[in-house]
């Protein structure tokens, strides 16, 4: 595995650069310094919203690129590269499906903050984690802004719970298990590939000059563009199965060890 070449590092958050935590180790920010040293450009794409991604990585905010809401928004500094928001005429068809399945939590993702419902009092402690910038509502109808990401929680299982009363709506939309609670859905051409490809077209770098990591469902279409697409030890196995290589797990560091490596192979 020859790093040497690598232009580009993408790497997913929850799951994949945040521990079991949430939290961004001291070490990958040591790490960060000597990637900027050698111009390595630096991406984290991640389900999280914009504002709640910037939280997680604030010293750093103004040296990287930040794809948020599963590609829906990509951001480099004050810059919006690309905003890929929901079809307002499908809204409401999937509100009635969401109402009718009691432990299915929704949060109203637009560039701005995050819209929970109020019939999800329960866990709104717990979603503002994830999107500490919120308001609450009664119905879609109240949300005035464009809606980049519809994200599903349920508190035991995504893939069985929330999963298989949505995937009828592929293909006019991406249907994704992006965590063991999650699902996310957006307009078909949101995802993280869609806005690392972009990327890559941007800054002119190759797949071979790309190394990403990600652990879940919503990362597949960028690990695809890596010839060093790494899958976390912790991932999914569909994640597993299509990345080229595996590294530690999120909670042993997986993603700083890789990067000790490539640091090592540009000095």
């Amino acid at each position: 595995m020859n790093l040497s070449q690598i232009k580009l590092v993408v790497t997913d958050m929850d799951g994949t650069l945040l521990n079991s935590n949430h939290e961004v180790s001291s070490l990958f920010f040591d790490l960060f310094e000597e990637l900027k040293k050698h111009n390595i450009l630096f991406v984290a794409a991640s389900g999280r919203p914009y504002y709640s991604i910037i939280d997680k990585l604030n010293s750093i905010k103004d040296d990287i690129i930040i794809v948020a809401e599963n590609g829906g928004i990509v951001m480099k500094q004050d810059e919006l590269l690309l905003t890929t928001p929901i079809k307002k005429d499908g809204l409401l068809e999937i509100e009635l499906l969401i109402d009718s399945n009691e432990n299915i939590h929704p949060v109203f993702c637009t560039p701005s903050k995050a819209y929970f419902k109020s019939s999800s009092n329960s866990q709104i402690k717990f979603l503002s984690e994830y999107y500490p910038t919120s308001s609450i509502i009664d119905s879609i109808t109240e949300v005035k802004e464009e809606i980049i990401k519809i994200a599903l929680y349920n508190q035991e299982d995504s893939e069985k719970h929330i999963y298989p009363h949505f995937k009828h709506l592929e293909p006019n939309y991406k249907v994704k298990i992006s965590g063991k609670h999650w699902v996310d859905l957006s307009d078909d051409l949101a995802n993280k590939g869609h806005a690392i490809e972009l990327l890559q077209k941007k800054f002119s770098i190759t797949s071979d000059e790309t190394l990403v990591f990600g652990d879940y469902n919503n990362d597949l279409e960028m690990l695809k563009l890596a010839t060093y697409s790494f899958a976390m030890e912790n991932a999914h196995s569909n994640i597993l199965e299509i990345a080229n290589y595996i590294t530690k797990s999120n909670d042993d560091f997986g993603v700083e060890f890789i990067l000790e490596k490539l640091i090592k192979s540009k000095s």
